[in-house]
C-alpha cells in the first residue's frame, strides 16, 4: 500500500495573505506537491489539520507505520517534502533513518504517532 500525504488545503502560511482572492497557501502547496508526486505516494488535499498556528502542515501515514505531522512549510518545500515522503514509503515502519530525513523533516516536526496494531 502507498504512503497517503495530507496536505491542508485550508492553511494560510505564516506571512498573512495580502490578497483575499489569492489562493491560500495550503493549497497552493498540494498543487506543488501535486505536480512532483513520488509513484509510491498518494496527495490528497485535506480541509483542516488543526495545525493553524504552524504555517503550512501536511502529515503523512500508512498502514502498520509511524505517522508524522510537520509544520511551517511553504510551496517552495514542495521538492523536499516529496523526497521526504519518497524516504518515508520505502521503510518497513515509517522511521527513515535521522541523517537521512530532509531538513524541514527533522526540523519542523509538530508531531509522531505511533503505528495503530
Amino acid at each position: 500500500m502507498r504512503a497517503i500525504l495530507h496536505v491542508c488545503t485550508t492553511c494560510r502560511g505564516i506571512a498573512p495573505e495580502t490578497d483575499p482572492e489569492a489562493p491560500r497557501q495550503g493549497l497552493a502547496l498540494l498543487r506543488a506537491l501535486a505536480a512532483q508526486a513520488p509513484d509510491q505516494v498518494q496527495i490528497r488535499g485535506v480541509e483542516c489539520l488543526s495545525a493553524c498556528s504552524q504555517g503550512c502542515a501536511i502529515a503523512l501515514n500508512a498502514p502498520g507505520k509511524w505517522s508524522y505531522v510537520y509544520g511551517r512549510l511553504t510551496p517552495e518545500d514542495a521538492a523536499e517534502i516529496a523526497a521526504g515522503a519518497r524516504a518515508y514509503a520505502a521503510t518497513a515502519d515509517g522511521i527513515v533513518p535521522w541523517r537521512e530525513r530532509p531538513a524541514i523533516f527533522r526540523k519542523q516536526s509538530l508531531a509522531r504517532i505511533p503505528p495503530q496494531e
